[in-house]
């Protein structure tokens, strides 16, 4: 049970291993749904080929919109990128970075579904069963009846009576097979070369941009997700005195009375002086509209400046003194 519970905690922490995670499953999902799709090619010269293109390239549509619905960092991104400027610059390396990141992962069942449909070769051959050369396979090359082409159309619909006995049948769905996996194959080949090159070359060129990229995308997230989860405790800090605000009102018990000193006790700091609707609005406004700068040192260097003067001013008075 521990140890379920670390491995929650750390994809909680880490948001691209959440994002990492939700591709895949979606990736296995789009797996899933294809081989459970009860694929149904129409067999007729105009509808083959929208039927298999759609089959293959609809489905992958919808499951990009999905990979970009449940990714955090798109809404994050498209914030970033239409907020207004404020006291904070913003910074197109960063957005371009948070860009490719969201589209990569948005594309990986996309492409798992096109690559399966491809490999298993029913698409292509509904959709192209009516391009191939009759001359090519001896049930069809003597055959200059007006229905050859209405034949072709019907090589994906093994039961149909007017293709049922035809010999060259399972030779022109063997052959399209052939090229539906070798086009799948070849995608995925290059695929994986260019994920080679990407991991291998990458330690060959300068890595500070990219750093810093990285750094600061992800402190956006997680300056987003601390801002969050600070709005939940306010809320809920509020609303508890609120409600034992309205108790206390009501000359309820003196256990109430207890509740509201022990409240106020504990709960003080966490409100930070925000105690009504008014100011949490214009707090949340003044967030959207004008974020902090990205610095911290401020008031340690004001400190620092307060401190240099006040041991001048006592280095000046010790002098005096010492003339004196």
């Amino acid at each position: 049970m521990d140890r379920f519970k670390m491995i929650f905690q750390y994809f909680q922490s880490n948001s691209e291993s959440v994002m990492n995670g939700i591709c895949g499953l979606l990736a296995l999902a789009s797996v899933k749904i294809y081989n459970s799709l009860d694929f149904n090619c129409p067999c007729l010269p105009k509808y083959n080929m929208i039927y298999g293109m759609g089959i293959m390239f609809v489905p992958p549509v919808a499951l990009f919109l999905c990979g970009l619905i449940v990714n955090r960092q798109s809404v994050i991104m498209m914030d970033e990128w239409m907020r207004p400027t404020g006291r904070r610059k913003k910074d197109l390396a960063i957005v371009k970075y948070m860009c490719t990141s969201v589209f990569t992962r948005a594309m990986v069942a996309p492409v798992v579904w096109i690559l399966t449909s491809l490999l298993d070769g029913n698409c292509f051959v509904c959709a192209f069963s009516g391009s191939v050369d009759p001359d090519k396979f001896p049930g069809f090359a003597n055959n200059t009846s007006p229905e050859l082409q209405t034949l072709l159309y019907k090589v994906p619909c093994k039961e149909d009576v007017l293709i049922r006995n035809n010999t060259s049948r399972k030779a022109v769905s063997r052959y399209l097979k052939c090229w539906s996996q070798a086009l799948g194959w070849s995608i995925l080949l290059c695929l994986i070369i260019l994920a080679f090159l990407a991991r291998t070359l990458k330690p060959c060129f300068d890595q500070t941009s990219f750093l810093q990229t990285r750094y600061w995308s992800n402190y956006i997230d997680i300056e987003q997700k601390i801002f969050d989860e600070t709005c939940c405790e306010h809320a809920r800090d509020f609303a508890h005195k609120c409600i034992l605000h309205f108790f206390h009102s009501m000359h309820n018990e003196m256990k109430v009375a207890h509740m509201i000193k022990k409240a106020k006790e504990e709960k003080e700091d966490r409100l930070h002086g925000i105690t009504d609707k008014e100011h949490v609005n214009e707090l949340l406004k003044s967030w959207y509209q004008s974020k902090p700068p990205l610095s911290i040192n401020l008031p340690t260097h004001r400190q620092h400046v307060k401190g240099k003067t006040n041991g001048c001013c006592s280095h000046d008075t010790d002098g005096k003194q010492t003339d004196v």
